[in-house]
């Protein structure tokens, strides 16, 4: 079968209900461009329609996610490069942008359009930029799958589907957001460093060790540990080593047989006062009443 007899897109139906739940799914498709071929190969809704020659804005954020092939891509925010197979483009509402497939070598190409207060959030925050919107994800069955996913449930369009969908975007944009996070760390032994010293900590939560002393065990600088350390994992080894003892407290705490008292020499702090300020400041409430919290009601039988 030619690969153009595939080309499938969707653009969808939103009502209130869905605008109230935080993001909407605008639109959803794929088209396989061949060498030498059209592009774009469909026809789309006017306010979608993309020009080579003069590019386009949209009111919404895309993904679009090129699995084969090369071509090039340019916005207001960014000069035009070349991009390849595994690259994820992202795309903001307001943003004049363009992009097409080298006519030699066309391209595989999936998009899914959204908009919504969640997306506005994270890149209010910085997960997302527009003088970053390329992402090197490299080619990945599974995004490809969650693609297709989103296609087959906007076809059917059963109740609360929007939901649904709206989701999986969620987990498109985590996925790009872990790849290339992770991507960026390629000295495979600084992560073997990162991985070993977080198994140290969660190891020695009962010694309270030093910071310091676990980066010169690991044979490192402490401000380099730290740095990197943070870059990685996104809290300091003193804060990582901190929320290790809070998990470590709530699992004690559910343990009927063991004080509180003991809970706290345990974890290494100096009185029952310090590890009840310590716990209150990260969870909200004492550990007696968090342990109060966590017991069944008389009248519930234990299974």
């Amino acid at each position: 079968m030619d690969k153009w007899k595939n080309d499938q897109s969707r653009y969808l139906a939103i009502n209130a209900t869905d605008e109230n739940w935080g993001m909407v799914v605008t639109t959803i498709g794929c088209q396989f461009i061949l060498p030498q071929g059209e592009y774009p190969s469909s026809h789309h809704p006017e306010q979608y329609n993309l020009k080579p020659q003069t590019g386009r804005v949209l009111n919404e954020y895309q993904l679009v996610y090129i699995t084969q092939g090369s071509g090039y891509f340019s916005s207001q925010s960014c000069k035009k490069r070349k991009i390849y197979g595994g690259t994820m483009i992202l795309l903001f509402p307001g943003e004049w942008h363009n992009y097409y497939p080298d006519k030699d070598t066309g391209w595989d190409e999936y998009w899914v359009g959204f908009r919504g207060s969640y997306m506005d959030q994270q890149v209010e925050r910085g997960f997302f930029s527009k003088k970053e919107p390329l992402h090197q994800i490299r080619l990945s069955a599974t995004v490809v799958g969650l693609y297709e996913d989103i296609l087959k449930l906007a076809v059917q369009e059963k109740s609360g589907y929007q939901q649904i969908i709206s989701g999986i975007v969620m987990h498109i944009l985590g996925t790009v957001y872990y790849k290339e996070k992770n991507n960026s760390f390629s000295n495979v032994d600084v992560i073997d460093k990162i991985n070993q010293a977080r198994i140290i900590i969660k190891q020695t939560l009962e010694e309270s060790l030093n910071p310091e002393d676990l980066a010169t065990q690991l044979g490192l600088g402490y401000s380099w540990f730290r740095r990197v350390f943070k870059e990685y994992t996104g809290v300091s080894p003193v804060q990582y080593q901190l929320q290790q003892k809070m998990i470590q407290a709530k699992e004690y705490l559910n343990d009927p047989s063991s004080t509180i008292a003991s809970i706290a020499y345990r974890l290494g702090f100096e009185t029952v006062g310090q590890f009840s300020t310590f716990f209150r400041k990260r969870e909200g409430v004492s550990p007696t009443k968090f342990r109060e919290m966590m017991r069944l009601p008389e009248n519930i039988e234990k299974e």
